[in-house]
């Protein structure tokens, strides 16, 4: 699953990448993130990240709160998390994606299955009934 725009007229075209909320390196601290992207999928839950520093690195995707990210994942990965908007307004954050579809949590412990879209922040209101919005970089 490609989750990244694709290179554009051999520059690399940030519109339309998935925006990562928060992440903390292994061992490392939280860096709540405004320009942190996914650039590629590695594994059912681990991802390339672009970091802040725009170095890249293979991360586990977690569905918590960006506080609540560990700096000691068992598996020797950093950790980081990717928020969605539900369409009541609900936010929640990511645990799985596939086939244009998340399963995420929210912050009360609910699950659940959604479609989502990519869209700037904002551009969420008014979303369909059962729809996702995660933003994008």
């Amino acid at each position: 699953m490609s989750v990244g725009n694709t290179l554009e007229g051999g520059n690399a075209s940030l519109s339309g990448k998935i925006a990562v909320t928060a992440y903390r390196p292994f061992g490392g601290s939280k860096v709540d993130s405004t320009t942190a992207y996914i650039v590629s999928q590695r594994a059912s839950r681990l991802f390339k990240i672009h970091q802040e520093d725009s170095t890249e690195v293979v991360m586990k995707l977690v569905a918590v709160a960006p506080g609540s990210l560990s700096a000691t994942d068992a598996g020797g990965y950093g950790q980081f998390c990717v928020q969605v908007i539900l369409s009541d307004s609900t936010v929640a954050y990511v645990e799985k994606f596939y086939n244009r579809t998340i399963h995420y949590k929210t912050a009360a412990g609910a699950t659940g299955t959604v479609k989502y879209s990519l869209g700037a922040e904002g551009s969420d209101e008014g979303a369909a009934a059962d729809f996702g919005s995660i933003d994008v970089r």
